[in-house]
């Protein structure tokens, strides 16, 4: 099978697992709260369902992510991480105590950690000038997910028969479901997924293929202008006896085409033909310091630029489920919804934010990151802006009750994908090449963090909703300002520092 193919087929699975994951948050979220009052919970268990699936991808993700960064390789990762998305669903399904049931989502929890390794993948495989769209094409998959989710509990809901000793119900029935499709996306990871070999960059800056024999290695060293090896001992050099690159330029801005020998001691050489060649001994190959040895960590994560997309991160996911949470209470209170309005609702906000995806991947390839950006956080100011001053405290009959709180929606979820794609392709391209999958960790633990916190923060304030959107709003300001200071440093470097390099060169 052609490269062509298999990079088409491995993108189309991982736009399932993204899609099975929003599928998977849109069947159970609408009926885990009564199934949870089925097994006698008190409720405050479904706040902690629902942070315990974020808190084990949390902790999850850094760990896949660094395990993909040694190893180069994602698909055992993905098989690996399924499992527990299908060991969690099955308890989920089971379901014969609460704690049983909390424990399902923290198990279901971990698997959603192989996301970091997906993104350090696709930011390895992908150029940097096509890495929004697809980052974006991405996230749609998971938007599409929790927008065709909610049809399949029109079918689950009917479900009320026996499988052995478990009861198959309304509330049941979603667990197995995606146990079952966590079952046929591992078959689609082990026959349709392939660990493509990364772009790197040659001196004209063009991105190029690194294949994974040695005549591929060597037809990459010839087309790069790099010298062959010809022997594990000698190798060719200038008449002058200075060699055609250093070890530092074999490693290359994006990473090696192919592993540079260990430093040389006690060098000899002779002369043949008028070219000279070198023979030495290799000492101990030194090893090279991970993401978590000495200071490497500050200096990947402790930059100016990276603070500030870890806090776009935060912040927009902190308010997003924060009013996630505060639009339920919200429209019972002033316009009497029920589920079938809310979800409704959802609906369109499903649309609306999947065609906002799909006008970045537009709009990304004609506008630098920081730009849409920038577009993003003006239509979120002004979108808390509305709020604190229109839904805090509804004014009018229902009609402009009604019209202000659509305008206020609108304008929030119409932000999303600007901010989303763009702090994402930003941070993937601010941070080494080499630990993609480990900085991908800590950005979706970031934002996990701000899963759990942002609807414990909106939970207990629905009744102070002037202080509540007021820390919304306080929140993007605080993160405009800074964006605005940072704005020259939001761009791609020229050459991209790694943090292994940088200790080896101060030791």
């Amino acid at each position: 099978m052609d490269y062509r193919k298999k990079k088409k087929l491995t993108y189309f699975t991982i736009g399932l697992i993204f899609l099975f994951s929003g599928i998977e948050y849109a069947v159970i979220l609408p009926t885990i709260w009564k199934y949870l009052q089925t097994l006698g919970a008190a409720p405050y268990f479904l706040g902690l369902g629902l942070s315990a699936f974020s808190l084990s991808g949390l902790l999850s993700g850094p760990l896949f992510g660094h395990l993909s960064d040694k190893t180069r390789t994602t698909k055992k990762i993905i098989l690996f991480a399924n499992c527990f998305e299908i060991i969690g669903n099955f308890m989920y399904f089971m379901g014969y105590s609460k704690w049983l049931l909390l424990a399902s989502r923290l198990v279901a929890g971990v698997g959603t950690g192989a996301g970091s390794s997906i993104f350090g993948f696709l930011s390895r495989s992908t150029a940097p000038e096509d890495r929004s769209s697809v980052f974006a094409a991405a996230m749609a998959c998971r938007q599409a997910g929790l927008l065709i989710g909610p049809a399949f509990n029109l079918f689950l809901r009917l479900c009320d028969f026996h499988i052995g000793p478990f009861v198959v119900n309304k509330y049941t029935a979603p667990g197995l479901f995606m146990c079952l499709m966590w079952i046929l996306l591992q078959l689609a990871v082990m026959f349709m997924y392939w660990d493509l070999p990364p772009l790197e960059r040659d001196g004209s800056g063009e991105s190029v293929k690194c294949g994974g024999g040695r005549e591929d290695v060597e037809g990459e060293r010839r087309r790069l202008s790099l010298p062959v090896e010809q022997d594990e001992d000698f190798q060719e050099e200038e008449d002058e006896g200075k060699p055609l690159m250093t070890s530092n330029e074999l490693q290359g801005s994006y990473g090696a085409v192919v592993t540079p020998d260990p430093p040389r001691s006690h060098v000899s050489g002779t002369v043949s033909n008028g070219v000279l060649s070198r023979r030495s001994e290799s000492p101990e190959p030194k090893e090279p310091a991970g993401p978590f040895t000495r200071c490497s960590i500050s200096r990947e994560f402790l930059r100016e630029e990276v603070i500030v997309l870890l806090a776009a991160q935060f912040i927009t996911l902190f308010n997003q489920t924060a009013l996630e949470t505060m639009v339920t209470p919200l429209t019972q209170k002033y316009f009497n919804f029920g589920e079938l309005e809310n979800s409704v609702m959802y609906c369109v906000c499903g649309v609306e934010v999947i065609a906002g995806f799909l006008f970045v991947h537009w709009l990304s390839r004609r506008a630098v990151e920081r730009v849409v950006l920038a577009i993003g956080l003006a239509i979120c100011n002004v979108s808390s802006v509305w709020c604190l001053i229109f839904l805090a405290n509804p004014m009018g009959d229902f009609p402009y009750q009604l019209t202000e709180f659509i305008i206020g929606v609108f304008l929030q979820v119409l932000g999303l994908p600007f901010v989303a794609v763009a702090q994402v392709s930003l941070f993937s391209k601010v941070t080494s090449e080499k630990t993609q999958g480990f900085s991908q960790g800590v950005r979706r633990s970031v934002g996990g963090l701000a899963t759990i916190l942002g609807p414990l923060w909106a939970g207990g304030l629905t009744a102070n909703m002037y202080i509540m959107l007021g820390v919304i709003m306080a929140l993007l300001l605080l993160l405009t300002i800074m964006m605005v200071f940072s704005y020259d440093r939001l761009v791609q470097p020229s050459t991209v520092t790694h943090a292994e390099e940088d200790s080896d060169e101060h030791e």
